[in-house]
């Protein structure tokens, strides 16, 4: 049995699962079919005997969501960072020159963290015939069977079967996303779709990539090769990948290439692409209505309620698709659910912030939440996590008052430590340098009242932190 190594891309923003999913927080990393984001399931995956430990690849962002979301699952993965987005070419590039690190011969398995798999033991099953093609050479897709005419997907037409690995067919053609008609008549015809999950061997990917994208190959190259150690993270160096083009694999390598098969994977695969999709792969009652979270249907049929936050109530409106998070809501079509992507370039032409962040901010000690703002004032909630320290800092613009409603906290104020228990508070003038810490081993929660003439968080100057953000 050939083992594969999987390299999970993990760097995509998600736009069409707005308003849950923003710039700060994708779909990846969040629980949209049960307690568990995307990212997690595909880990667990992919954590059967054939699989090797994974590498995560994914945008420097995300460093400490990756890692917290490893942890909360019992996993542990290599976790290395893009400081730019490169579309998929690129990420594929970089996964082949980590594994050449390995050995050129390494098997190389590239997996979707934003995907979701039913059926992973079928799943690790045809990955072993897929690694035994990709290890004579051939670079393997996984081909889903459509049920459905899909616009969103690109296709694959299949061929004569691989001899030596009778499971696979050789590729014919790679075709883009079509028109209705033309998806019709591929449905028919046995196409299959591109599911954007592959096997290679390292050195195969990258001579493929020399011949026909060489200035991508030589970008990745020299980004793994000047890359840097960051606390547990592997950063690759920004200007060698900066200088890698903006394209896909499927156009860098997979439409030229003659090494192509496919692989037909019935694995109860999705892309979780869209809001409809979600409901379609959740529990739903006899009138085809879905409740995830707080909400009430009344008089309606194929209707999803997503809102995990707060009551949420649909009366007589049937075919449509209601998500409320705590700042923003989405009332949609279903039958339009793959608008958001257009709604959500329309917010960010307006500058609407409801794009990137949500209220609540996740950091790698723990997260805030924004309660109530006003001209000279802003209210937030501050989850510390046992052992986090948030940085050494001062304001210019803003005072703080700290009231502590749960555990303990440590404050150091001008060089002076105060130990603060429930009920207990501290004012925070402007200038002073401060730093906040959970010495305790329950979250820390805090209520933070900030007042001054400028509340906006780069008002920050930091002099020392743990998680190397100065």
């Amino acid at each position: 049995m050939h083992k594969i190594l999987p390299i999970i891309m993990c760097g995509g923003s998600g736009t069409r699962m707005w308003p849950e999913s923003r710039e700060s927080l994708p779909k990846q990393f969040i629980p949209l079919l049960d307690t568990l984001s995307t990212f997690q399931r595909t880990v667990l995956c992919l954590a059967a005997p054939i699989f090797e430990r994974p590498i995560i690849l994914t945008n420097i962002e995300y460093r400490f969501l990756v890692a917290e979301q490893l942890a909360q699952i019992g996993k542990e993965a290599e976790i290395v960072l893009e400081p730019i987005r490169r579309d998929s070419a690129a990420a594929v590039a970089v996964a082949a020159e980590l594994a050449l690190r390995h050995g050129p011969q390494t098997i190389v398995g590239i997996f979707a963290a934003d995907h979701v798999v039913r059926k992973p033991e079928t799943l690790s099953a045809l990955c072993a015939d897929g690694a035994q093609a990709a290890a004579e050479g051939h670079i393997v897709t996984l081909g889903i069977a459509p049920d459905h005419p899909a616009t969103g997907y690109g296709y694959i037409q299949p061929g004569e079967t691989l001899e030596s690995v009778p499971s696979l067919r050789k590729v014919r053609a790679f075709v883009e996303k079509p028109v209705e008609e033309k998806a019709k008549a591929y449905l028919a015809e046995g196409y299959l779709w591109n599911s954007g999950n592959f096997l290679f061997r390292a050195d195969v990917m990258r001579d493929e990539l020399l011949a026909f994208q060489p200035a991508i190959a030589q970008a990745a190259a020299r980004a793994v090769e000047a890359s840097k150690l960051d606390l547990q993270f592997r950063v690759l160096e920004l200007e060698a990948l900066s200088a890698s083009p903006k394209t896909s694999i499927d156009y860098a390598v997979m439409e030229h290439t003659k090494r192509a098969v496919v692989l037909p994977a019935d694995i109860g695969w999705s892309d979780v692409g869209t809001w409809a999709t979600v409901k379609d792969l959740s529990p739903q009652d006899d009138d085809g209505n879905c409740i995830i979270g707080d909400g009430v249907i009344m008089g309606a049929h194929n209707v999803l309620v997503r809102s995990p936050e707060r009551l949420t109530a649909v009366v007589g409106v049937s075919d449509v698709i209601v998500v409320t998070t705590p700042d923003a809501t989405l009332v949609l079509n279903a039958a339009q659910a793959d608008k958001v992507k257009d709604l959500v370039a329309e917010l960010n032409a307006r500058g609407r912030k409801e794009i990137i962040d949500h209220t609540r901010v996740y950091r790698p000690w723990g997260s805030y939440q924004s309660i109530d703002m006003g001209d000279r004032h802003q209210v937030k909630r501050i989850v510390v996590r046992p052992g986090g320290r948030l940085s050494s800092q001062k304001h210019f613009h803003r005072a703080e008052h700290w009231v502590v409603v749960r555990g303990s906290a440590e404050v150091t104020i001008n060089g002076e430590v105060k130990a603060l228990h429930e009920n207990e508070s501290i004012f925070l003038p402007i200038g002073s340098v401060h730093r906040l810490a959970n010495p305790g081993k329950i979250d820390l929660e805090l209520i933070e009242v900030q007042t001054g003439s400028y509340l906006g968080e780069d008002d920050i100057v930091r002099f020392d932190d743990v998680y190397n953000r100065v």
